[in-house]
């Protein structure tokens, strides 16, 4: 039976207390479900066990979640980082092949346990940072085999690593070069991305939602309907990445489907903000791309909070805008560049991320949730996001304590 206790630790849980810290907290969990959380003093004799853990009076939060990743890939785009250093545009990259298109050759030319094997050392490195739930999506193959090869790795990854992996289909991310120019071979293309790759993943068991690029230089609103009509045919829930380099109206057409979340959002405009408050849609800030991309238009961040949108905050960990592994520094960026406080950041990490997965079983510390949680070698919860350098956590999965594993082979 998988039980245990923790005792003498400094608690924050910002989704009931903002950065209120509990001292002398307990936590208690059974068959991976917390049973008790508060103070010491009130800790029930059923929850009491013959080792208890010391907390030795760290700090305690529940477990981090990263909710928007492209952590499976092949190769690195570095040669485009230099490029944009000497002012070439992510836009003109992506109309001379490279971007997105420069991933998809390189991933296409790997197979599953070479992709498991690249992902590895990514996702071991969010989990030593308290990340118990990561979000992975394809998009790097555009074809349905290469599509398959990304969710199967990503289910894969999950599994040997212990954690919790969300897998999004993201076949609706860059147009293969062959398609791009023919009206009639790019809407074939998008049909068979809808029609058949869709649901043939999703039967062999591989799709937690679907995603799309809506932007002028990926797929534009009428095409991200057809596949979130598929999705919805499907009964499977949807996301999107909107508005991110222009306003095509991505907000809205999120919440239009009631989506989890709409993704990045610089060019988000009022009545998207109404639309997504009224849908319930959560805004996943991705300032890590902002910073990449040397962007100055900054998300509507003060009309999100006056709407009382929700705000997620994630890494968007992917080869070419965002090439950084570290939750801890996207909500440190989320600070400094989009004017966070440091319970905005808890919160963006854990229960609104939740949020944005559509789990509402994890991101706080409370009996009935799953008992995910992380014990960090600080005092204070501001220490989480003003340190730069490495913070290891101590990170319990379902209430068990995660090792990071060896790659096998």
């Amino acid at each position: 039976m998988n039980s245990g206790l923790l005792l003498n630790v400094r608690a924050c849980n910002p989704a009931q207390t903002g950065l209120a810290v509990q001292e002398d907290a307990a936590l208690a969990w059974r068959d991976g479900v917390i049973s008790y959380f508060g103070p010491q003093s009130a800790l029930p004799d059923a929850c009491r066990v013959a080792n208890p853990i010391d907390g030795g009076a760290r700090l305690l939060t529940p477990a981090l979640i990263d909710c928007h990743t492209h952590l499976v890939f092949a190769g690195n785009r570095a040669d485009e980082f230099a490029a944009r250093l000497r002012g070439v545009s992510y836009q003109e990259i992506a109309l001379a092949g490279g971007g997105i298109m420069s991933s998809v050759r390189q991933t296409a030319a790997a197979n599953v346990e070479q992709l498991i094997a690249t992902a590895w050392p990514r996702a071991c490195a969010l989990a030593r940072e308290g990340v118990a739930t990561i979000e992975i999506k394809s998009g790097y193959g555009l074809s349905l085999t290469a599509e398959r090869a990304m969710l199967q790795a990503a289910t894969a990854l999950g599994e040997r690593t212990g954690l919790c992996v969300k897998r999004t289909y993201l076949a609706l991310h860059a147009l293969p070069p062959e398609v791009k120019d023919d009206t009639t071979k790019r809407a074939a293309w998008i049909a068979s991305v809808c029609d058949q790759w869709l649901p043939a993943l999703v039967q062999e068991g591989l799709v937690d939602a679907v995603d799309a690029f809506c932007e002028g230089i990926a797929f534009s609103p009428d095409e991200v309907r057809k596949l979130f009509n598929a999705a919805r045919n499907l009964g499977v829930p949807v996301k999107l990445h909107a508005d991110q380099l222009s306003n095509l109206g991505g907000g809205a057409l999120a919440a239009e489907f009631v989506a989890l979340s709409a993704d990045h959002l610089e060019y988000l405009d009022q009545a998207g903000i109404a639309a997504m408050r009224m849908a319930g849609t959560i805004a996943v800030l991705l300032p890590a791309a902002f910073y990449c991309l040397k962007e100055t238009k900054l998300p509507p961040i003060a009309e999100l909070r006056a709407a009382g949108v929700a705000m997620a905050v994630a890494s968007d960990c992917n080869p070419g805008t965002s090439p950084q592994f570290s939750l801890r520094l996207a909500m440190h960026q989320a600070c400094t560049l989009f004017g966070f406080s440091i319970e905005e950041a808890l919160c963006a990490t854990t229960v609104h991320a939740a949020a944005a997965l559509g789990l509402s079983d994890r991101g706080q510390l409370k009996a009935g949730l799953r008992a995910d949680f992380a014990l960090w070698p600080v005092t204070h919860p501001a220490e989480l996001v003003y340190w730069l350098g490495d913070v290891p956590a101590a990170l319990w999965v379902r209430g068990k304590a995660w090792v990071a594993p060896i790659l096998p082979g």
